[in-house]
């Protein structure tokens, strides 16, 4: 309109001289119709006319006015048109009206209001997501501005720590809306969960078999902390890359590593000893327990044989004195002359010669042995 308003030329702006052509102009009161009626529709007409002139001046023409509506046109349907967006499948897009959650859009072809009415976040809640910690082995992954991660273990030991905690979205909407900035929530939350567990864990247990339980342990109490905070991520792995000690000490601390594997050596030594002699020293305790015993039954058997066969003797010699009395003295004389050599006398012609058959015996036994030997 600034066409209309500013006009430099001799004419009022609406077409008339200055001073009279206009409404409530001076000179002749402006369109001042005889009898002081309503104007004509000669001066309607004419009104008209240097409107619809001061607009083709404006916008140059029909033809320009029509290109302009047609822009108008053209932009307002790419407006529309920049509500459709495409979701890959295991992406989902969080609609919001005016900042305001409004629905969940799974994978495909959607549409939505177009700005300022509603924008979309899309977020994948499939994709398997990475943070490392403390430098790590991975050189692409986003590692700890420290190159070492510090951390106090149970024993009071200081250990350089490099681990990596791989995560997913498990609700986009409160992905979205309850953690301003996930990747560090999760990086603060998995170092504050691994100090807690390296605090109360030998290193020892950290460098060796402990390890997996150190991962685990922090898994979890890293997800619970993110469940409290009801930040929508599910934490599927930790994984320890490195446990070391500090440069600064690490000299000594081999030393002690060293030490302690010497100690661990020698007891190990002295447990293999021990399984070697103890079972030895039971084994021959067991067989003197068992002689004993076998001793203690002979024993008994041949005192409880002897007091059977004094019993029986006795019993007879009850019933026969004299000849139980004989008999036991032939017996007795049997075994006391049995290893010895005789010699017979009768009493009365003196000494009796006699065949000792038991010489000649001896005698032709030496015989075949001395000839074996010879051979």
């Amino acid at each position: 309109m600034s066409g209309i308003i500013i006009n430099n030329s001799d004419q009022g702006p609406w077409g008339k001289p200055k001073g009279g052509g206009g409404p409530g102009g001076n000179n002749g009161g402006g369109w001042k119709p005889s009898g002081g009626g309503a104007p004509n529709s000669g001066d309607i007409d004419e009104l008209l006319a240097e409107l619809k002139k001061h607009f083709n001046n404006m916008f140059g023409g029909n033809n320009n006015v029509r290109g302009i509506v047609i822009a108008f046109a053209a932009f307002f349907l790419l407006w529309l048109a920049s509500g459709i967006y495409q979701l890959q499948p295991g992406e989902q897009g969080v609609v919001l009206s005016f900042g305001k959650f409004s629905r969940i859009a799974s994978s495909g072809l959607r549409y939505h209001l177009p700005a300022p009415f509603e924008t979309v976040d899309i977020v994948n809640s499939e994709a398997i997501r990475m943070e490392t910690l403390g430098g790590g082995s991975d050189k692409d992954s986003r590692a700890s501005d420290d190159d070492e991660i510090l951390m106090l273990t149970g024993d009071e030991n200081i250990i350089n720590l490099s681990f990596n905690v791989q995560w997913k979205v498990r609700d986009a909407k409160a992905f979205v809306f309850n953690i301003p900035n996930p990747e560090q929530t999760v990086r603060a939350v998995a170092e504050s969960a691994m100090r807690e567990v390296i605090g109360r864990t030998t290193i020892n247990s950290v460098l060796t078999e402990g390890k997996l339980n150190v991962q685990e342990e922090t898994r979890k109490l890293a997800q619970a902390t993110l469940d409290n905070y009801k930040a929508g991520i599910d934490i599927r792995n930790v994984n320890l890359l490195d446990a070391s000690f500090p440069r600064e000490v690490v000299d000594a601390a081999r030393d002690v590593q060293a030490a302690r594997a010497d100690g661990e050596r020698a007891r190990n030594e002295a447990e293999a000893y021990k399984n070697d002699i103890l079972p030895r020293a039971l084994g021959q305790a067991e067989r003197i327990k068992q002689d004993a015993e076998a001793y203690k039954q002979a024993v008994v058997a041949k005192a409880e044989g002897d007091a059977a066969r004094f019993t029986s003797v006795y019993d007879q010699y009850v019933q026969a004195e004299d000849v139980t009395r004989k008999r036991i003295y032939f017996e007795t004389m049997e075994k006391i002359l049995a290893g010895t050599s005789k010699v017979i006398m009768d009493g009365k012609t003196g000494t009796i010669p006699y065949l000792p058959l038991s010489e000649i015996k001896n005698h032709a036994e030496e015989k075949p042995a001395e000839s074996k030997e010879g051979q």
